[in-house]
This record gives C-alpha cells, structure tokens and sequence, in this order.
C-alpha cells in the first residue's frame, strides 16, 4: 500500500514538473512511507520525507528511532541524525535540493524551523506548494485504507457499546473512558491478530474520551471527568480521536439519558438532530458536491430555529480531517471510495444533541461502517 502510494506521488510530481517533494506532515509522511514516531517536534526533532520524482526515496530520522525507521519504512534510503552533532537532520538535505528547478512543500505542515531551513537554501520563486497534490491523492482510498475503515468501524462499535454499557446513575464520567478504552483494545488486538500480523502496531487506544453529562452537555469536546452521573441526564459519547485502528481515523457520536428524558424540549432538539442527518444522508452519494450535503443538513436545523451549525461532516482516513468537508463552500465533488464522517446536530443555551457515523461512499450511495441505534426510544439507557 505505501509503495504504491509512493510511486502515485512520484507520478503526480512528473505531472506538475516539480523536481522534489519534502513532506513533513506527520500522517502524510506515513501514508508514503509506512513510517510513523510519537515525537517528531513535539520533542523539536523532525522527521522528514524527500521525495524526488527521478531517484531515491530518502526518510531523515532522529537517530532514537532509527531501528523503527530500518523496520518499518517503505523508502530506499533511511537517514538517522542525533540531537547536537554536526547538522543533525539538515545534514542530507542540501544535495537533495542540488539542481531542483522546483521544489515542493506542505506550508501549512511544515514546522517553522524547517521551512526557515529550507528558505536558507533556495530561491522563493523554486518553490512550490504539494498540499492540494497530497490531499487530492488521500482522499481516494485503496482496497486496503477501506480495509483499514471498516475494521476501524468495528472497534468504534465495540467502544460505543461497552461506553452505553457503562453509563448509569451514580458512575463517574472517568469509568466509562476506561471502558470504552479497554473494549476498543481488546477489539484492535483481536483484528490485528486476526487480519495483520502485525505485532508492532499498537492495539491500546489513546486520546482522551470525549463526552459530557447533565449541564456540561453543552461543552462539545469535554473530556471525561470525575463528574458523577444522575438519573435523568443525558449524556454524550464522541469517538472522534479514539477511532484510529491501524492509524485509519473515523468520526461516531451518540447522546443518551439515564432511565427517562424529563425535559421535552430535550426530546424535541434530539429529534431535529437525527432529522438533519437523515437529511444530509438523503444527498450522499457519488456527483453530488459536498456543500450540497451539509445544505441539506443545515436546512432542517434552520428551519427549526436554530443556528446556522458548524461543518455536517469531513473527509477521514489517516488524518482526522481530510478532504472533502461537508461545509458551505466546498464544491468537491464526491467520489466513490471517499470515507466521510457526517452528523446531525442542535445546539441551543441548555442543551445539545449529536449524532454521527461514518460511510464509504460506493458507487451509488454509501456503506455505513459505524453502527448503534439512535432513535430516541434506542438511546435511553434503562
């Protein structure tokens, strides 16, 4: 898969006329390259990926994690540097660059102290800008990234489940993440088993669960907290950060009560929620543009009265957002082999409802790769 993605890029490049490509987003660099480290300029070391349209693929590594480079990387060359000796990692850059006409780059994703490097070296007018080229390429997966999605769609599931499973009167918000968390594990270990032999992939899922109860309802990305919870509240779940099996990233969203709704405006809201993604997922379906999904979605929750919303959806894949976004604006055109997340949402002063899952698009219509019930009888939890 990553060699493949590699010579696409190669092909693209001979396209443009551009000469070398430098990528430094840290998904990008593992969508080409099989490689992925946890520190990268969180701990001021980069990571960089060169790659020339004619000639070796080159990966520029700290030197701390240069056995997980030699192990891992699809590329023809790895480079190790070490913290404080001689030019660290812009040691093997300048003869990459030697008789480039034109140089791309991710300007948006390239740190600062890289990108002032990399001026240092060459004329502004040589340089080019690859991020529509990568996004472009990314947002059309392969046989194998659906794969990845619908094995992700599995482990959001069984997290949705065991967090429904753990909510109730008198628990703390803090013992459903760490059911959620231990259900999307185990799930992971058992698909990697199963379908990858992949023994260096890790099963544990990270990020902090999102989710909110009684009056904090309203706060979108609330992570979980000591709060406890009470009968009659309603809670919200999102697994928009921990649905990363593999790497592959997904959107999934649900809002419950405990034991009863006792405010019917609650009910009221909830029922716009779904109508809007019901809405938006009348229109999803390959020839359609993507503003036109979040149209849809945004008219029925206007129409009721309430604001204009944020985004209906997003592009997903090894980024949490790729291209396309379900937003006014965007006039991509959807494409079969896209995976989107789309939602359904109100929000008013009290209180806010959310729904959303995830789909491939096929070639008349959509997949769903997440699944939990959602009318309202469905997510009161008794």
């Amino acid at each position: 898969m990553f060699s493949q993605h590699l010579q696409q890029l190669r092909e693209k490049l001979a396209e443009y006329d551009i000469d070398v490509a430098i990528i430094t987003d840290d998904d990008s660099v593992y969508y080409y390259s099989g490689y992925y480290d946890y520190l990268h300029m969180e701990f001021g070391r980069p990571t960089l990926l060169i790659v020339p349209c004619a000639g070796e693929s080159m990966l520029i590594t700290p030197s701390i994690d240069l056995n997980m480079a030699l192990g891992n990387a699809e590329v023809d060359r790895v480079e190790a540097w070490n913290d404080g000796l001689g030019n660290e990692w812009r040691e093997h850059i300048p003869a990459q660059l030697k008789g480039a006409s034109r140089i791309a780059l991710e300007p948006g994703q390239m740190p600062p102290l890289v990108r002032a490097y990399i001026d240092s070296l060459v004329e502004p007018a040589s340089l080019a800008d690859i991020t529509p080229v990568v996004a472009e390429m990314r947002m059309i997966k392969s046989p194998r990234e659906l794969q990845l999605a619908r094995h992700a769609g599995q482990v959001a599931n069984a997290m949705m489940d065991a967090g429904r499973e753990a909510i109730a009167a008198d628990v703390a918000e803090y013992e459903v993440a760490l059911a959620t968390s231990r259900a999307g594990t185990r799930k992971s270990a058992e698909l990697l088993r199963q379908h990858y032999g992949d023994s260096e992939m890790s099963p544990n899922t990270h990020f902090l669960q999102i989710m909110a109860s009684g009056e904090d309802i309203v706060k979108t990305h609330h992570r979980a907290s000591n709060r406890v919870m009470a009968h009659g509240e309603p809670v919200f779940l999102c697994f928009c950060g921990m649905t990363n099996f593999h790497k592959f990233k997904l959107g999934f969203d649900r809002t419950f009560w405990i034991g009863e709704i006792r405010d019917d405006s609650q009910r009221e809201i909830y029922q716009i929620a779904l109508d809007s993604q019901a809405a938006a997922l009348a229109e999803l379906r390959p020839g359609v543009l993507a503003q036109e999904v979040h149209a849809a979605y945004a008219e029925v929750i206007r129409s009721a009265g309430y604001d204009y919303p944020f985004r209906c959806g997003r592009g997903t894949g090894f980024s949490f957002l790729e291209k396309p976004q379900l937003v006014a604006g965007d006039k991509t055109r959807l494409q079969p082999n896209m995976v989107l997340a789309v939602d359904g949402s109100v929000s008013s002063g009290s209180y806010r409802a959310q729904v959303g899952d995830s789909f491939i698009l096929t070639e008349d219509g959509y997949e769903p790769i997440t699944a939990h019930p959602k009318s309202i009888e469905d997510v009161i939890i008794h």
